[in-house]
């Protein structure tokens, strides 16, 4: 009988041992890199090629710097009152002129004609009204010749009346004889008193004759001196003290009525104008001040006009000197003016640089301790001044930024310094 003989194991890995080693290395190495290794993208970066700023806390000055031109305080423009033709030109542009100074003389053979033709209707008018005025006084004289009459008439025929009368009483007279030199006594009153009346219309109606005819006659006065007043303008004069700027017109040349033809600069004082991008025109006001330095003395200014039309991406403001001005100040010259936009305070700040044009603020790296690498982290800025940006969320004061540009790194989150 046979008996069964026991069977050893064998010893030493066998194939599913492996299989169970390389499941368990694969379990490790999923877990290590999901909870043990960084998954943010990186870019290496040259470290001695980056711009490095410490976050410093301090006094942050609200301010913005501009370029300011100088100009007259005011611009008188000249228009030609009436058109003509350029014949001179008395004084040349760059001329200092004096309020009546006679600029241009221009020509106008029309407008002559027109003096000509209303110089000779007014002479035709006055000779007209003295003819009038003396038929009148011919037509009073007459009137008043019968009136002497009519009042001779009457006597007459009141003394006869009256005769007539005492020998009717007396009966030395018929009836008849009597009434009738009364009632011619009586009609010729009437009549008196009728011519007395009409001389009074006569002399109503002529009064407002005369009169109309003296309106009209001052009317055609003031025409005349109107259009001598227009042939004046010819001549076009400087309405204030000042500068000639610009002059536009040559000799020869057609200037039509209403032209503007030049300029003329008051330099009774001077303004500072500028030009601002847009971004600040909300916070830009008249009454804001501003200064400069010139030659190691500071000058001061005040807002005075914001102009509200914005072109090509920026408005202007125009600024008067509240103190002294500059010696020798001439139009045109620049100034590099701090416009004072708000009061200083303290906050924490950066200085400015080309991760802005990148990031547009809303972000930044930021240098680890350690110094070998930079995290990406959000920010919020605040106010900005030629020199600083103020941080309101997202940095500390003694943490190290990168502020140079951005535009190689991508979206990476993290650099990694050589």
């Amino acid at each position: 009988m046979s008996m069964d003989r026991k069977i050893e194991k064998k010893k030493g890995l066998r194939l599913k041992h492996i299989g169970y080693i390389v499941l368990g290395i694969f379990m490790v190495a999923i877990i290590y890199f999901a909870f043990f290794t960084d998954k943010t993208s990186t870019y290496r970066v040259f470290k001695d090629r980056l711009v490095i700023e410490e976050v410093k806390y301090g006094e942050f000055d609200d301010y913005h710097t501009i370029t300011g031109q100088v100009e007259p305080i005011a611009t008188i423009y000249l228009d030609a009152q009436e058109g003509g033709r350029v014949e001179e030109r008395l004084i040349e542009e760059g001329s200092m002129v004096e309020e009546g100074d006679v600029i241009l003389r221009l020509s106008n053979p029309d407008l002559s004609m027109s003096i000509l033709d209303s110089e000779a209707q007014l002479a035709e008018k006055s000779n007209f009204l003295r003819n009038t005025m003396v038929i009148m006084e011919q037509e009073r004289l007459q009137i008043k010749r019968e009136l002497l009459n009519l009042e001779y008439d009457i006597t007459k025929k009141k003394r006869e009346y009256e005769r007539n009368k005492v020998l009717f009483n007396d009966n030395l007279i018929s009836e008849e004889e009597y009434l009738t030199s009364k009632e011619t006594y009586e009609f010729s009153g009437r009549s008196y008193e009728l011519y007395m009346e009409r001389q009074k219309q006569d002399s109503i109606f002529r009064s407002i004759q005369i009169m109309q005819m003296e309106d009209n006659l001052e009317n055609m006065r003031r025409n005349l001196e109107l259009v001598r007043q227009r042939q004046e303008n010819l001549n076009i004069k400087a309405p204030v003290d000042g500068q000639l700027g610009t002059l536009e017109a040559e000799i020869g040349q057609s200037i039509s009525r209403g032209q503007s033809i030049g300029q003329i600069n008051v330099l009774t004082s001077h303004r500072v104008t500028a030009l601002i991008d847009e971004h600040y025109i909300d916070r830009v006001k008249t009454g804001l001040l501003a200064h400069f330095e010139r030659n190691g003395v500071e000058y001061e200014l005040k807002v005075r006009r914001v102009y509200p039309q914005v072109r090509n991406n920026q408005f202007q403001i125009d600024m008067l000197f509240t103190g002294h001005v500059p010696e020798n100040i001439r139009t045109g010259q620049t100034y590099h003016i701090e416009l004072q936009l708000g009061e200083s305070q303290e906050a924490i700040m950066i200085k400015k640089g080309g991760f802005f044009q990148t990031t547009g603020g809303q972000w930044i790296y930021v240098v680890d301790p350690s110094g070998n690498f930079a995290v990406r982290r959000n920010i919020r800025l605040g106010e900005q001044n030629p020199m600083y940006y103020e941080i309101l969320e997202g940095l500390q004061p003694g943490e190290k930024v990168i502020v140079s540009n951005y535009e190689s790194f991508g979206d990476n989150e993290k650099l990694v310094f050589k």
